[in-house]
């Protein structure tokens, strides 16, 4: 009994502070520069937007290549052994952050497009959020309340932001078409980044680009039917739809 009382005194005295958090990040370095990359994806993007770190466009392709970072440490993180073969590629590919490493490299050799940069900073300000809180934990539950405030604002619009980040996921596949006659990218682009909406549309992780494209569908399909609609306009939205439908991978089947 005594015991026990005793480890549990111990445990509700456990040092908090600086100490902790040093210990915190020996023992989670991966997490740690996970952490790190984020908070650099966003700073650049930042740079990028407000040019008050010397050249913009650097600024740009530094916030793409932390993104890089980032989906490559993750995936060292969930595929920790690399194995050259077929199961290993279709797990790969499976990971969400495999998906922004292709993301990232795709158009880290085009010219720089701004609403690239809205998915990778708002994934990486929502993890970014998460981990300050654990490391705010290591401190002490009262210290940094003001953070704490920002971080719960963030985490309560967690759902608006994924569904915002997906929204952008499906509308730069018709914008990169558009930017091949603005001279930005090249006829390649559009086709590599139909790959990568592929695999974030058959996701298992994120659902949101799925329901995207299903919100979407059924937004055209209610002004196709409304009575205001002329018939040239429906026809196109009919055709739109049908050429959606055919490019939309299958979805394997659930068990």
């Amino acid at each position: 009994m005594s015991d026990t009382v005793g480890d549990a005194s111990s445990n509700n005295s456990r040092p908090r502070g600086w100490l902790v958090l040093k210990h915190h990040v020996l023992t989670h370095k991966i997490d740690v520069l996970l952490w790190a990359t984020r908070v650099a994806t966003m700073v650049f993007t930042v740079g990028y937007i407000l040019p008050l770190m010397g050249n913009p466009y650097n600024s740009y392709y530094k916030a793409l290549m932390a993104s890089a970072a980032t989906s490559a440490l993750r995936l060292h993180q969930r595929l920790p052994q690399v194995q050259f073969n077929r199961q290993f590629l279709g797990l790969f590919l499976a990971e969400d952050a495999a998906h922004y490493l292709i993301f990232s490299m795709l158009f880290l050799y085009a010219a720089p497009i701004t609403l690239v940069l809205t998915p990778v900073f708002l994934f990486a300000l929502l993890h970014f959020a998460s981990y300050t809180l654990t490391l705010l934990d290591t401190l002490g539950q009262n210290s940094w309340w003001g953070a704490r405030m920002l971080i719960s604002l963030v985490e309560l619009q967690s759902r608006n932001i994924l569904r915002l980040v997906a929204f952008h996921e499906v509308f730069l596949l018709p914008f990169t078409v558009m930017m091949i006659f603005a001279g930005k990218t090249n006829l390649v682009t559009p086709f590599l980044y139909y790959r990568f909406l592929s695999l974030r549309y058959t996701s298992r992780r994120n659902p949101y680009c799925r329901t995207i494209c299903h919100e979407l569908r059924m937004s055209l399909e209610a002004l196709a039917y409304n009575p205001k609609c002329p018939q040239w306009a429906k026809n196109i939205i009919y055709k739109a739809i049908s050429a959606a439908n055919n490019l939309a991978p299958q979805m394997e089947a659930q068990s």
